[in-house]
């Protein structure tokens, strides 16, 4: 089979509606655009019939290609192993919910072939979610661009186009707790953006409840600014320095107003309190940064497989070797 130029991958869990129509619009757009590609799906330990749909995709077109997990790794896990086992020498990233068109992508191979490296997708509208979405969203792109060094284009998710430069150098970040819009930011490179308006999902329910959100800021906040330690530090001296103050007032209280007013333990109960909850919350942002220390120490691999169809069996096996 022709070596693609464009690999789409496509991580899945629990997308049986999708796949469908999914593998239509892209065939579709790819078609169009007149050269060989392929379609990475990766199948991120699904329940219902993603699996066998993914087969069947591939033996109607071998350009459909699998990816299996053994179990649920995780949306960005998933985007990984589509990112290690894709052969194209510009590389879309794309949520397997059709939430974003595949005919962005058309735009995308247009600006990559303007010279530019990282092409990102800017959602100018995203139908169909509540308010508490979109504002927690809007929220937390914001709050991720002033606190980091690396500057993550606003309202951007995972549905970009990167060179083969740019997917290489991501092959060789094997953190465990991964923002891929911020690594690809990281790496640098020539980066531009093609704006779009965001559709609703295609078929079935959302995967990324507020639970996994929360996380998910977590993990992008955590690998990417230390303001969160910083922050202790702060609150620290402050606290310090309030205390200093306090004393000399309660020095000065007692030896011109008399130790009257100071009769009674609420005062001394709310400031115990006080400094015992800055402690705990301090311990636990120190918990955070430290239990993702200890996932990386333990060095195991970012996921494991059952199996990868369309690959070709050595490059298979060279890459379940790299990621191993």
């Amino acid at each position: 089979m022709e070596r693609p130029r464009y690999s789409i991958v496509a991580p899945c869990y629990n997308e049986e509606g999708v796949l469908h129509e999914l593998y239509r619009r892209i065939s579709a757009v790819m078609d169009s655009i007149g050269e060989p590609w392929e379609l990475v799906l990766v199948n991120d330990g699904s329940h219902d019939r993603t699996p066998e749909i993914m087969r069947e995709l591939h033996r109607r077109d071998p350009r459909v290609k699998v990816v299996d997990f053994a179990r649920n790794f995780g949306h960005q896990i998933a985007v990984t192993a589509g990112l290690d086992f894709a052969q194209g020498d510009a590389v879309v990233i794309i949520d397997a919910d059709l939430q974003d068109p595949p005919q962005v992508i058309s735009d995308m191979v247009n600006k990559w072939k303007e010279g530019y490296e990282v092409v990102y997708a800017v959602r100018t509208h995203r139908k169909g979610e509540t308010w508490f979405k979109r504002f927690t969203a809007s929220l937390f792109y914001r709050l991720i661009y002033r606190i980091t060094d690396v500057k993550i284009p606003l309202d951007t998710g995972d549905f970009r186009l990167m060179d083969r430069k740019v997917v290489d150098a991501l092959k060789q970040m094997r953190e465990r707790h991964r923002f891929i819009r911020g690594m690809t930011s990281w790496v640098g490179f020539r980066q531009t953006g093609v704006y779009y308006v965001r559709e609703e999902r295609f078929a079935g329910q959302t995967h990324y409840p507020f639970r996994k959100m929360f996380k998910f800021a977590l993990d992008a906040i955590t690998g990417f600014s230390y303001l969160p330690l910083q922050l202790a530090t702060y609150l620290g001296f402050a606290i310090a320095g309030l205390s200093a103050l306090a004393a000399v007032i309660v020095i000065i209280a007692r030896l011109f107003i008399g130790a009257a007013p100071f009769y009674g333990q609420a005062t001394t109960l709310v400031c115990v309190l006080f400094i015992g909850g800055v402690q705990l919350i301090t311990l636990g942002i120190i918990g955070e940064y430290l239990g993702r220390i200890y996932d990386e120490v333990k060095g195991r691999p970012l996921y494991v497989l059952r199996e990868a169809i369309g690959f070709g069996g050595s490059e298979a096996l060279s890459t379940r070797r790299e990621v191993e």
